[in-house]
Formats: structure tokens, C-alpha cells, sequence
């Protein structure tokens, strides 16, 4: 297996390079298990926030970044756009999302009382990868939905066209790959 070495929030961490297709690759980044890194991301994308009154990520890799700031931060609460419809979830709405890192259609989703806590609020939307984008567009509509404001869109990494969107806040610039390993873009 191939990796590649990246340092963000002062750390080095060596990601695998995973098979999107036959010919693009991914740098695998994963925060789950490694409070260390979540710990300093966190820290980092704080010091960049804009002013907001809730966080809001999708579910699942953005939990724990999502969890960190919050806790940092003093928030009471943040917001996760599940991937199903819970019991516990009432006036439940929803949108689609088309993600690079999963092959099939998903749907993302929210209960009508987080849809009240964003309602009029400043929300900011965080993740630990921006790519296509499509992840953040789905939240976005929801948000949106729920009427709420955004006021920022921010990541740990931003991999490929997401380096260039001036209204993304990130950490570290991840590269693309070939199947050879060599930066792509």
C-alpha cells in the first residue's frame, strides 16, 4: 500500500491511498480513533471560525471534529445530519447526497428540533474533508430548510476543485492521485 505524509495542526500522520476509480486515488484521512489530531484540528479551525451560534456536520467522520469544537468552544449542543431517519427523530426532512467517498446515493437528515435551534441562527458547517463538495451542498439545503444563516463552511483538508472555492476555510490543501501514487492535483 501506498501513503501519504501529510502534517496539519502541528502532527504528521502517513494516509493510505485509496482507489476511487482506476485512475484517481484518495488519501485516506480518518480522525476517528486519534483524539490527538482531532484535538488540534479543533483547535485550529477555532482560531479561523467566524462568530456562529450552532455547528452543524454530517454524519459520521465530522462527529468527532464536530464534538471537539463544540466542547472547546463552550457550545451546549451541536447539530449531526444523519445518514437514517432515527425513532427519536420527529418533523424529520431530509435532501440527497452524492459523496465521492461512498458509490451509492445517500440521504441526509434532520430532526424538526434541530431545524428550531437553527432557525434564525448563525450556523457554521464543518467537516474533516471538503472534495466535491457535494456533502456540503446537501447540509447547505438543509440549513437552508431549517433557516438558518451560514456563516461559514470550514474543514480540515480540502482535496482537489475544494482548494480553489474561496468560500471554504481549511487547514491543509490534500492532493489527488494516480495509481502510481503521483500527485494529480
Amino acid at each position: 500500500m501506498k501513503y501519504y505524509e501529510i502534517n496539519v495542526a502541528g502532527l504528521k500522520r502517513a494516509l493510505p491511498l485509496c482507489p476511487v476509480n482506476d485512475e484517481l486515488y484518495i488519501a485516506g484521512f480518518v480522525i476517528f480513533g486519534d483524539p490527538e489530531l482531532t484535538v488540534a484540528c479543533a483547535r485550529e479551525l477555532l482560531k479561523k471560525a467566524p462568530e456562529y451560534d450552532v455547528l452543524i456536520t454530517a454524519e459520521a467522520k465530522g462527529i468527532p471534529l464536530a464534538h471537539e469544537m463544540a466542547r472547546q468552544n463552550g457550545d451546549s449542543k451541536y447539530i449531526i445530519a444523519r445518514k437514517g431517519k432515527k425513532l427519536y427523530m420527529t418533523d424529520v426532512f431530509g435532501v440527497e447526497v452524492h459523496s465521492i467517498t461512498t458509490m451509492a446515493t445517500q440521504h441526509l437528515f434532520i430532526d424538526g428540533k434541530d431545524a428550531e435551534m437553527m432557525n434564525g441562527k448563525r450556523v457554521l458547517i464543518v467537516d474533516d474533508v471538503i472534495s466535491t463538495g457535494q456533502s456540503l451542498l446537501a447540509i447547505e439545503k438543509l440549513v437552508e430548510k431549517a433557516g438558518g444563516n451560514i456563516v461559514g463552511r470550514m474543514a480540515i483538508l480540502a482535496e482537489g476543485e475544494a482548494q480553489e472555492r474561496p468560500d471554504i476555510t481549511y487547514l491543509e490543501k490534500l492532493p489527488l492521485f494516480n495509481a502510481n501514487g503521483d500527485i494529480i492535483g
